[in-house]
């Protein structure tokens, strides 16, 4: 081998890169310390981008095709070098391959719970997950911010770099969006694009990708909220109350007992019938005449007319107000979501010293709504 063949097997006069490694999202492309030739080929296959890189500065960018690297085709190498008239001698320049196509079914999710604030339930915390898609849209942008000099980024370097970076937009995207927690199971899809929309300005100025698909596959709360949709969609489901206690009751008696399990049901029951009869009896005419007493029979003595009303305003009073622990009974709760609500003033009630009385009207009209 002469000294010519020695000088030209050290000249690059091809640069081609095929990838089938399906995860590469960029590609130092390996010169083994050679020089490109002047008027040497460059491909570019569909789905790739070159960027060539020179002291440190970045250069020409060349999409697919194939292109010879001459002083026309790279101008902005020309000003680096200071080639003015066209350059003849080789020269050295780092060329990266940056995969263009759309990377599918990147998983996101949140390590630890976002805090939101929920009109139904206040600050809450939440989990969620799903997937994205994503492609490089600005090749210069992604090596300087991501990909660095690493001669091979991969897919699963970009996963681990991006998924804090996502969850924190996300974050910010979800809280602007204002959703409440109960509406956001109903709108995955809508939620996604509108947080598409906000993701990608983001992302394409910071980091040179586009998503071009925010996917949420799943949003919990913690378990005392589920809790709480829980109780919310019981009482839904009982609708009216005089119903369900008269159904409760209705099964007891034809189960043969009145144990503890149906004593909600029977007082709900036995104060709606106290109450009927009492309205009957207040409906009743007074007599006109009494009817002559029978040989043997003395007749029981009169009780005033203010006794019997007292008595009967005492009964009223007593069939008609709950305490607290009746009241959760009959409504099927815990006593402390009882006094809960009559501390936020939603259930009237009146407090007498440290206890609590609910009027049953009250208890009805907090029911109706």
């Amino acid at each position: 081998m002469n000294f010519l063949n020695i000088i030209q097997n050290q000249l690059i006069e091809v640069i081609e890169w095929t990838d089938d490694s399906r995860d590469t999202l960029s590609y130092r492309w390996p010169d083994e310390d050679k020089q490109i030739k002047n008027g040497a080929q460059l491909i570019v296959r569909e789905s790739q981008q070159v960027q060539f890189v020179a002291a440190g500065q970045y250069a020409d960018l060349f999409g697919p095709g194939k292109h010879q690297l001459v002083t026309e085709n790279i101008p902005i190498l020309s000003d680096l070098y200071g080639w003015k008239y066209g350059f003849q001698s080789p020269f050295k320049c780092d060329v990266y391959y940056i995969n263009t196509r759309l990377f599918t079914g990147n998983k996101w999710g949140t390590a630890n719970p976002v805090m939101v604030r929920d009109p139904d339930f206040g600050v809450v915390r939440i989990r969620a997950f799903g997937t994205y898609d994503f492609r490089i849209v600005q090749p210069a942008l992604f090596l300087k911010e991501v990909a660095g000099t690493d001669h091979n980024f991969r897919l699963d370097e970009f996963a681990d770099t991006m998924r804090s970076r996502i969850v924190s937009l996300f974050s910010e995207a979800l809280a602007q969006a204002k959703i409440p927690v109960l509406d956001v199971a109903t709108r995955y899809s809508d939620l996604g694009a509108a947080l598409v929309q906000v993701i990608n300005p983001a992302t394409v100025e910071k980091y040179g990708i586009e998503v071009t698909s925010f996917v949420l596959e799943n949003v919990s709360v913690p378990p005392e909220v589920e809790q709480a949709i829980d109780k919310r969609s019981s009482m839904t489901a009982i609708g009216n109350l005089n119903d369900y206690v008269k159904y409760q009751m209705g099964q007891a008696m034809a189960n043969g007992g009145d144990s503890a399990a149906t004593l909600p049901a029977s007082m709900a029951m036995g104060f709606g019938m106290a109450q009927d009869m009492m309205r009957q009896m207040q409906q009743q005419p007074p007599a006109s005449s009494s009817p002559a007493p029978s040989a043997g029979f003395m007749p029981p003595a009169p009780v005033p007319a203010a006794a019997t009303a007292n008595t009967q305003t005492a009964a009223a009073s007593a069939l008609q107000v709950y305490t607290p622990e009746q009241a959760a009974q009959v409504l099927g709760v815990d006593v402390a979501d009882v006094l809960a609500e009559l501390e936020a003033g939603q259930l009237k009630g009146r407090k007498i010293g440290s206890a609590w009385r609910i009027a049953h009207n009250a208890l009805q009209d907090f029911l109706a709504g």
